[in-house]
């Protein structure tokens, strides 16, 4: 196997996030339940953004997230994904490639306009996000470089995919190419409604080694097993899975492989300000760690950092270099 042009390559879909701080109320005026991600019409996306009041724009996607947190981190990073060609696209593209991320996804020249994503953060830090796919549906197999994905160490895969059904040949087609080249393949499950709509077809790709690597939060695990009893869940993917990586906000995460178990608490945080991105920025730890070689712990710790410098500021990417940021905390990545 040849030396990887990538640590970490993410497919995913390409979302701006339109980010507001409203009050619990506001989520049940408008029908909201909180936590979760609602995938909605352009009519709704309209009356959403009417009813926000003041926003902050910034560029965000699950998978796109956690890659631009891989670059800050210093590993070699690339994403695909699909934009239009119309001003929140360009934004898109133009801020990802500022994060020292390859991005070489021809954007759409006709179709729906770019994916967004409308945030309401509550008091608490908690986000409710209500997404309009747009353009992030038009990826296609085509979409795929395959050269960039057999380059790769991993190729990291967000649950999301699953919603388009183009986006999702998409998503098989990567994993095959992945494997094919002697490759990983990692696939977080994204959020507990997405488990909900597709909880067979999750556990066939964690069971049926589709999947390597399995990233979940607490709820995501317990849903994707039908059982209240975390203990329960996490001996259910401990079996299925090859690798899983659990997370539990501040309860640290746990790590599983086999007989093997690692536990990391989480990392100190002065405030929560914004919750987005904290899963996202987990996996971006944990997935350089594991790409170069450190061990679950280490990978896990530097997961951790991630998420606590993501969650102390409004947006779901970095507002520092997390490569710096580790390195002052002891953590070589």
């Amino acid at each position: 196997m040849s030396a990887a042009r990538y640590d970490v390559l993410g497919i995913g879909n390409a979302i701006v996030d339109v980010i507001a701080k409203a009050e619990d109320d506001f989520l049940v005026a408008q029908g909201m339940h909180k936590g979760g991600m609602a995938l909605i019409d352009e009519a709704r996306a309209q009356t959403i953004y009417q009813a926000m009041g003041p926003t902050v724009e910034s560029s965000g996607g699950s998978a796109a997230n956690t890659i631009v947190g891989c670059a800050s981190l210093g590993a070699r990073a690339a994403f695909i994904g699909k934009v239009k060609d119309d001003k929140l696209g360009k934004a898109f593209a133009g801020d990802i490639r500022a994060a020292k991320v390859a991005f070489d996804s021809k954007p759409a020249s006709g179709g729906p306009s770019t994916a967004r994503c409308y945030i309401i953060v509550t008091p608490d830090g908690e986000r409710t996000m209500n997404t309009y796919l747009g353009a992030a549906q038009e990826l296609y197999p085509a979409d795929i470089d395959a050269a960039a994905v057999e380059g790769a160490a991993i190729t990291y895969l967000e649950g999301y995919l699953w919603d388009p059904p183009h986006a999702k040949e998409a998503f098989l087609k990567a994993a095959k190419v992945a494997h094919g080249a002697g490759r990983k393949v990692a696939l977080t499950l994204s959020d507990a409604f997405c488990v909900d709509r597709y909880r067979d077809e999750f556990i066939d790709l964690i069971k049926n080694g589709t999947a390597d690597i399995v990233f979940a939060n607490e709820n995501e695990l317990r849903s994707l097993y039908q059982t209240a009893d975390f203990d329960t869940a996490l001996k259910a993917v401990r079996a299925d899975a090859r690798l899983a990586v659990v997370t539990r906000s501040e309860k640290g995460c746990v790590v599983v492989r086999g007989a093997e178990t690692a536990e990391v608490p989480a990392a100190a945080v002065d405030k929560v300000v914004d919750a987005t991105g904290a899963g996202d920025l987990f996996a971006a730890g944990f997935l350089v760690g594991h790409s170069r070689g450190k061990d679950l712990r280490i990978a896990a710790q530097l997961g951790a950092l991630a998420a606590a410098e993501v969650i102390q500021h409004v947006g779901a990417r970095p507002a520092t270099s997390l490569k710096a940021l580790a390195e002052s905390k002891g953590l070589k990545v």
